[in-house]
């Protein structure tokens, strides 16, 4: 009989898609899982998972075209943020119903920031949209949530891999899931006409709104780099760094790593490819296990 699963879902963004193919592979090795600690997207995939909606979740993600995914994003001139990302949230409670965290099935800690009084905050109990928006709150992207005297944003700045945040029980196997790993990652190039098309559309599409943005939030155009990228790579640069040293301090009985470069923070479209990524990449972990 295999142990039982204590999971660690980290932060990355877009990334943390390949947390369902992770979730799929152990199930499908036999291993069950007792209890998920996550960050940013960890804590939404891991919260889907334990009020059992992975099916629906993962059936919805992976009908989404890139234009679906473009008008889930609601844009927002705030000084806080340029996303407010009730949408997709909203989108998801159709399928998704809210539950407390305290009622579901199996041990569930959404971990968040607490930017306020600078301090990590782990959510066991309420609202598990309330713990879930709390967490992927990413600095200057996602707009923050503000509680009486407390302005929580992205687990992930200060613990991307929430490894000393997961519910333990004699003789399990700790497994973590690292997004931010600095390791290569071989992928085919496409000329897919869809995804053309898609580029140029957005782009017309973003033109107005960066006007406006610009004005908040002014990019260097030298640096050949726009917003969105450059929070996108400053973001996977530091979770990769601050992710390492976590599990240097915290080395959990099985890794599970993908690959920074396997995506970009918000390349959600790419939902079936990050899925099957998941799943070989847990393959490849528990071959050495084995």
């Amino acid at each position: 009989m295999k142990p039982t699963v204590a999971l660690v879902l980290g932060s990355g963004g877009a990334r943390g898609i390949a947390h369902i193919g992770v979730i799929r592979e152990l199930i499908n090795e036999g291993y069950e899982i007792s209890s998920i600690s996550g960050t940013s997207m960890g804590a939404l995939v891991g919260g889907v998972y334990a009020a059992g909606k992975l099916d629906e979740y993962e059936t919805w993600l992976c009908s989404l075209s890139k234009m679906d995914v473009f008008n889930l994003v609601d844009f927002t001139l705030s000084t806080q943020g340029i996303i407010k990302a009730d949408r997709v949230l909203k989108e998801m409670q159709k399928f998704i119903p809210d539950q407390k965290i305290e009622d579901l099935p199996i041990k569930y800690a959404a971990v968040t920031t607490d930017l306020k009084n600078k301090k990590e905050v782990v959510i066991t109990q309420g609202s598990l949209y309330d713990a879930i928006r709390a967490s992927i709150s990413i600095p200057m992207v996602i707009t923050p949530i503000q509680k009486v005297d407390t302005l929580f944003v992205d687990g992930g700045v200060l613990n991307p891999v929430p490894v000393n945040r997961v519910f333990r029980q004699e003789n399990d196997l700790l497994v973590a899931v690292n997004l931010n790993a600095n390791i290569p990652y071989h992928k085919l190039i496409s000329d897919d006409p869809d995804h053309i098309y898609f580029e140029k559309l957005t782009r017309g599409k973003f033109i107005g709104f960066q006007k406006k943005l610009s004005k908040l939030f002014p990019v260097n155009e030298k640096g050949n780099m726009g917003y969105f990228s450059l929070i996108g790579e400053t973001t996977s640069l530091m979770l990769s760094q601050i992710s390492k040293l976590t599990l240097e301090i915290n080395p959990p009985d099985l890794l599970i790593e993908i690959s920074r470069q396997s995506c970009g923070t918000f390349d959600f479209y790419k939902a079936a490819e990050l899925i099957e990524l998941g799943k070989n990449e847990t393959i490849k972990a528990l071959n050495k296990l084995n």
